[in-house]
């Protein structure tokens, strides 16, 4: 049975599908900075207004190399993995993470976020998202504890072998709190930007009700094994699967919400995972919005936001502890015993992302003491390189930094020299392809996980457009 490394490195019929080639994601030894995107009657979607947007910001930026990789990766997502149709009259909308033919909620919602102030001067981008609601609701609907979907909802299953075997539609069924909080993020920033209530329609309604369901089904108020959700998988592979037969370790009942897997896909090591309890209660106040204002429905949005007080408080009697050195701040994990697991992944949401979802302002005593902690030695997945220095992940393991975790430096920063440090340490570690990868060795970035990880393309993309929004004097350094 293969892991999920192994599955990304041999999956390739998709890529084939696609019409597109190794070339494209070939390295640039050149410095020609040629565009390494697809040809257009190859790309899955085409946004006039992403397109005015590439044109406007790369017109104005003086370092050629780093305008070269903003062209490739900003459009990525649209350009490499969309599925739009309609479907009984309704916008329809998959998509792919990348290098694996199928759809995570959390990667898709991620992936169309930098568009999302783009929408009411693009009626065809508009509809895409829409038809990403749309998708993602029938995805929850479909199992609300699964991870990641095949558009076919009568596809077979990779993880087959999986126990409980995964149904057909599912890709894979690994219960993680982010992956549900997308699904209302994506619909939050879609209402709120265009107004468009249309998307609240029954389907919706069953699904953010059973989100409300399932995250109060994970408080396992009646102990660890007060849950329908089991995982097994032959693995060679420690952080494939929780322990104890998917439950994972013993937890104690204080409110908060279990997590059997980050966002990493990885096993939490304590359930109680906090910055998706966090994400959590961010979603539950913004479904309490939906139900208040759009439906009209003062019960339920009520018990949103009831349940979202729960979670918080838990948070902050719980999930706050005294570290040695930085005083007040959050644990990445808690089991409710009092004990806690100090380091964060790169991987969204993490520690460090919390300023850039809304949960936390920048300018927050906790947060500004953790994100102290998570960019020091004394975070043990914070690494330095002879290249870079950034957030890694168990995932990949000790050695590697992510692209991502720069990216999200910069992205919650307020510092224009930090800020103008995280770009030029993703401009010396690209390795010459022109995009972002999940992950690089810190002494050798041409050592490199993963050429086709749409998510960190356009994240680097909304990087480039907020710093041409809020630092554009870093955009005109010919040489960053």
């Amino acid at each position: 049975m293969f892991n999920r490394r192994e599955f990304i490195k041999t999956s390739s019929a998709l890529t084939l599908g696609l019409g597109m080639t190794k070339s494209l994601y070939a390295q640039n030894p050149s410095n020609k900075f040629v565009s390494q995107r697809p040809p257009v009657n190859k790309r899955t979607f085409v946004s006039e207004g992403v397109e005015n947007k590439i044109k406007e910001v790369k017109s104005f930026m003086k370092d050629p190399e780093l305008a070269w990789m903003f062209e490739n990766c900003y459009p990525n997502t649209l350009d490499t993995t969309v599925d739009y149709e309609l479907i009984d009259g309704k916008p329809d909308t998959v998509i792919i993470t990348g290098d694996i033919d199928a759809m995570w909620l959390r990667d898709s919602t991620a992936q169309v976020w930098p568009y999302m102030p783009l929408l009411n001067e693009d009626t065809k981008l508009k509809k895409l998202v829409k038809g990403l609601v749309n998708r993602q609701v029938k995805c929850v609907n479909l199992d609300p504890y699964a991870n990641s979907f095949y558009k076919d909802k009568t596809k077979e299953s990779h993880w087959a072998s999986d126990r409980p075997a995964p149904i057909d539609g599912v890709h894979e069924r690994k219960w993680e709190i982010d992956s549900l909080c997308y699904v209302v993020r994506l619909a939050d920033k879609y209402y709120q930007s265009t107004g468009d209530k249309t998307i609240f329609d029954a389907d919706f309604d069953r699904a953010m009700r059973t989100i409300v369901k399932v995250f109060r089904q994970e408080q396992r108020k009646g102990g660890n094994h007060d849950t329908p959700y089991r995982f097994a998988r032959s693995t060679d592979r420690m952080t494939d699967a929780p322990v104890h037969n998917g439950v994972g370790r013993p937890i104690k009942p204080v409110g908060l919400i279990c997590s059997s897997f980050r966002p990493s896909d990885d096993a939490t090591n304590l359930s109680f995972l906090i910055p998706s309890n966090l994400f959590a209660v961010q979603s539950m106040k913004q479904m309490a919005e939906f139900y208040s204002k759009v439906y009209k429905d003062q019960a339920f949005a009520r018990e949103c936001e009831v349940f979202a007080k729960e979670v918080a408080v838990a948070i902050d009697k719980y999930a706050v502890n005294d570290h040695l050195t930085y005083g007040k701040i959050y644990a990445y994990e808690t089991d409710g015993f009092g004990n806690h697991l100090f380091m964060d992944d790169a991987n969204v949401p993490s520690l460090l992302s919390l300023s850039y979802l809304g949960v936390h302002k920048p300018t927050d005593d906790i947060y500004k003491r953790t994100r102290k902690y998570l960019l020091s030695a004394d975070n043990p997945w914070y690494l330095k390189g002879t290249h870079a220095e950034g957030a890694g992940s168990p995932h990949t393991g000790p050695n590697t930094i992510w692209p991502m975790g720069i990216i999200l430096r910069a992205l919650t920063s307020t510092d224009a020299n930090e800020i103008k440090l995280c770009l030029h340490m993703l401009k010396r570690t690209h390795a010459g392809t022109g995009f972002m990868h999940e992950s690089f060795n810190k002494d050798n970035p041409n050592d490199f996980s993963r050429s086709w990880f749409a998510w960190a393309n356009t994240l680097f993309g909304e990087l480039i457009v907020n710093v041409y929004n809020d630092h554009p004097e870093l955009l005109k350094i010919n040489n960053i």
